[in-house]
């Protein structure tokens, strides 16, 4: 997701150029129907060998590759790809892959200019910064059926995500259901629970413990989850792919941090923001298991919650009506 501003940029850059984009499996779904991508090829960590990939990667005879990751094995592929210019960032043995390196600067900006730099480097303008989450019609003809069987039509919709990958990234269902009986009686909204591929039992418990009956959405595909949260007027989450999916989709997002930093990781652009437990000294530590009971999360009290989501809220509606305002004198 993070990574999609790179793409825009050099489409701007190469129009007339093949463009293709390597992602995990799992992962796909994030840039499928990107208008910029030439297309997809995906490989399975389990099922796809490394020797595979780059048998391949080579096969296409690329003149560029640009690897946003660095990792052991993204940097095996780049550096056997027979591409005469192969961009990445110098860790370690890793950076022998590569024929340009990157300074890296993942302590310093977040995630989104990380991988701009990579552009940057290769003196590549950089005009577009916001991620993209393409929405196809079938997607949003689901999501507008689900709302109206829902009878959700014309109701302010909250929508509350309670994963995060590692555990130590997630506030708990207990902090969940009482933020979402908060909301649900402050605003009058509707409540909608969020959940992907083996989280729908967090889901399940927060609804169960909440007494403002929230809906659950059922099993559903990445792009149309996106669909579902393009109909949500605002997003709560942990740090996760749905907070950034909201994010590029415009949805005002509340982030809820931890263990992970949001000046990097951070819902990125205009009307969104983030919260964490500020008096924790191990914050940003990005240890997927916690020794001391992951109290950043833990000890994070659902009324700093409440009064962040307070202030996104007021923030949205400040910015509604500076837009109209500047609509206006257009």
């Amino acid at each position: 997701m993070l990574s999609t501003p790179v793409i825009q940029n050099l489409h701007e850059h190469f129009p007339e150029a093949q463009i293709d984009f390597l992602v995990d499996e799992f992962a796909s779904g994030v840039v499928a129907g990107n208008p910029w991508i030439s297309e997809v090829i995906t490989f399975n960590r389990e099922r796809d060998s490394s020797a595979g990939t780059v048998l391949r990667v080579r096969k296409r005879r690329y003149d560029l590759v640009i690897d946003l990751f660095s990792n052991p094995r993204s940097a095996i592929i780049a550096g056997l790809s027979g591409a005469r210019i192969r961009v990445g960032y110098p860790f370690r043995w890793r950076k022998y892959a590569y024929n340009i390196l990157v300074p890296p600067r993942g302590g310093e900006v977040h995630n989104v200019d990380f991988n701009l730099d990579a552009l940057r480097r290769l003196e590549i303008p950089v005009h577009h910064f916001l991620p993209l989450f393409p929405l196809n019609d079938e997607a949003k003809q689901f999501a507008s059926e689900w709302i109206g069987a829902n009878q959700l039509d014309g109701k302010l919709i909250v929508g509350m995500n309670p994963s995060g990958g590692w555990y130590t990234k997630r506030w708990g269902p207990d902090h969940y259901a009482r933020l979402g009986d908060v909301i649900a009686e402050k605003y009058h909204a509707s409540i909608v629970l969020l959940w992907g591929p083996g989280e729908e039992e967090d889901a399940r418990s927060i609804q169960r413990k909440m007494m403002s009956s929230p809906l659950i959405i059922p099993r559903m595909s990445l792009i149309e989850l996106g669909a579902i949260i393009r109909h949500c007027a605002y997003v709560v989450s942990n740090d996760s792919g749905p907070m950034h999916i909201a994010a590029s989709l415009d949805v005002p997002t509340l982030g809820i941090f931890g263990p992970t930093n949001p000046y990097l990781q951070g819902p990125y652009g205009k009307n969104h923001r983030w919260i964490r437990n500020e008096g924790i000294e191990c914050l940003a530590c990005n240890l997927t298991s916690c020794p001391i009971g992951n109290i950043c999360m833990s000890q994070l009290e659902t009324s700093r919650v409440m009064e962040a989501f307070d202030g996104l809220v007021l923030e949205s509606k400040k910015q509604t009506l500076s837009d109209v305002h500047q609509s206006k004198d257009a």
